[in-house]
């Protein structure tokens, strides 16, 4: 992967940036303690530092039966845009998705919504999605992980997303 790459990944899927180590000293040797330019030790830790500016909500992880949300963490299902409070979503299962679920994304005025079903991509009905379709705000259906990995990108390049993000119980 391209350094310049990894330093975008870095900053779209966590909280922090990438601080890249010191310039060589003057005759192109390394300064005491680093590796040439370009090349990491093997084994040595990456520096990285908060970027406190941004207080945009970010997915900061996940796993079975939970969501971290700004490191706090959730195990119900919850609705998350950039900005605001993290809200819990009425629905445990994606049988129970009702088209009132969605219509009630409306007043949020999100351009799109992802919607994170769970341990597995199911898609939604398009009856569910009608109201938002009318309105030429985009549904796009992932599981779960997907679903918080493109909500942190979204959320990082300034769009106005809305993520539901369903936490089933346990088969």
């Amino acid at each position: 992967m391209h350094c310049s790459v990894r330093r975008r990944a870095l900053a779209v899927l966590s909280p922090f940036r990438f601080q890249p180590a010191p310039k060589p000293a003057p005759g192109g040797r390394p300064l005491a303690g680093h590796p040439p330019r370009g090349r990491a030790a093997k084994g040595s830790p990456l520096k990285l530092h908060a970027d406190q500016p941004n207080a945009l909500n970010t997915v900061t992880a996940y796993g079975p039966g939970y969501i971290e949300i700004n490191m706090v963490r959730y195990t119900e299902s919850v609705l998350v845009m950039p900005e605001g409070e993290i809200r819990p979503w009425p629905v445990r299962r994606f049988e129970d998705l009702e088209p009132a679920h969605f219509e009630g994304l409306l007043p949020h005025a999100p351009e799109v919504v992802l919607l994170g079903t769970g341990n597995r991509l199911r898609f939604p009905h398009p009856r569910l999605t009608d109201s938002l379709a009318r309105r030429h705000v985009g549904v796009d259906a992932m599981d779960l992980q997907a679903a918080c990995r493109t909500y942190n990108i979204l959320m990082a390049e300034g769009r106005k997303v809305a993520a539901v993000l369903l936490l089933e119980d346990p088969a």
